[in-house]
């Protein structure tokens, strides 16, 4: 999972009502390309290159996982959507909204379709200016120079003036934020780690990822069930608990909360599954023992996924040993934390249905169930 990275996008409007269009189009940049961070005043400036009504201008700062083509692809559909109309002839002109990439961190892209930074920030205090309010000490990745630096070294004149009306951040305060610590749950491929790496990396959380790849029993398992099934639910379960004792032990002072793709139970619920009778028997009496002294989680999150879909993503993921699970297996697995859930009365459990959605490749779907988090 690629940890999001910096983009600044230059906004502006002289058409229609300017501020309420700049503010939908940050609203959309919200829900489909990123988090938004530092936000500049609103500017008003006259038109640019062509006689025209004056422009509402304004900066932000957005963090997202999308490369800087797909982020342009994004802002060519919100300008679309707001009712932008480019001209053929591609000259200046009036419109709704105006949405560029003006810098992506050290980023230097030149292609028919797109240029990082952009070619024309230098001369344009429209650009400059606002994004001295939020990214003043930002380098120019070609010029080698601070933002600061270009803005006192533009030629541009052009009269500009702050306006006293701002946009507004419409970043949303989930209440999971307020947790100690959280635990996302889901049977095998349901995305479990992949949501949880995204939640720590936009909400500053300590992340506890379970350690299976160093498992050696584990390509064992799925090729003779009956004889490692034992041995590896052993090993799992001296492993996760090492690893959440040692980890949930050590608080974080650059950290609000923790975040884990998994929780301890499941070793309960897989043993429950793989291991004959008496064998469960002696394992379930050692790890009511161990469970005792753990830190529960104050959130249990359960991803349920469809078995096509789980099968789907196992066998895109590619991990050999894993290329042989049966479907009749992962309708186990799932009917077995179902039950769990079922029985917990102590525990603040959400289900969340994540069939037929792609959390990972369309933000919407990544709000949306961050939004069931946060459901009562």
């Amino acid at each position: 999972m690629n940890p999001p990275k910096t983009f600044y996008i230059a906004l502006g409007s002289n058409k229609g009502n300017r501020l309420e269009l700049m503010q939908r189009a940050l609203d959309d940049i919200y829900r489909k390309i990123g988090e938004i961070g530092g936000i500049s005043f609103v500017y008003e400036t006259p038109a640019w290159g062509f006689k025209g009504d004056a422009f509402l201008n304004a900066c932000v700062e957005v963090k997202s996982r999308f490369p800087a083509e797909v982020v342009l692809e994004k802002l060519l559909f919100i300008e679309n959507m707001l009712g932008r109309v480019r001209a053929a002839t591609g000259s200046y002109e009036n419109r709704s909204i105006d949405l560029d990439i003006i810098l992506a961190e050290e980023e230097v892209i030149s292609s028919t379709s797109l240029r990082i930074p952009h070619p024309e920030m230098q001369k344009r205090k429209f650009v400059l200016l606002p994004l001295a309010d939020i990214a003043g000490k930002e380098i120019h990745p070609v010029q080698k120079l601070s933002v600061n630096a270009l803005l006192a070294n533009t030629t541009d004149d052009s009269p500009i003036e702050k306006i006293g009306d701002k946009l507004v951040n419409p970043q949303i305060n989930y209440g999971f934020q307020q947790r100690n610590y959280i635990a996302i749950e889901g049977n095998i491929g349901a995305g479990k780690t992949s949501l949880s790496t995204m939640i720590s990396q936009d909400f500053n959380a300590k992340l506890i990822l379970e350690r299976f790849k160093d498992n050696p029993f584990l390509p064992k398992f799925y090729e003779d069930q009956n004889r490692y099934a034992f041995p590896l639910e052993m090993s799992f379960l001296a492993d996760r608990y090492q690893q959440l004792s040692d980890d949930l032990a050590q608080y974080d002072l650059f950290a609000d909360f923790v975040v884990s793709d998994y929780d301890v139970f499941k070793s309960l619920i897989f043993a429950k599954i793989t291991l004959q009778e008496d064998e469960y028997a002696l394992y379930d009496k050692l790890f009511r023992i161990m469970y005792k002294e753990l830190v529960k989680p104050d959130l249990y999150i359960y991803l349920y996924q469809n078995t096509e879909r789980l099968l789907e993503n196992i066998k895109t993921r590619g991990r050999d040993y894993e290329q042989n699970i049966q479907p009749e297996y992962l309708v186990e697995i799932n009917k077995s934390y179902l039950a769990y859930i079922k029985s917990q009365t102590n525990v603040n459990v959400r289900i969340i249905d994540i069939s037929g959605k792609d959390f990972v490749n369309n933000r919407e779907d990544y709000l949306d169930i961050l939004e069931e988090m946060e459901s009562r």
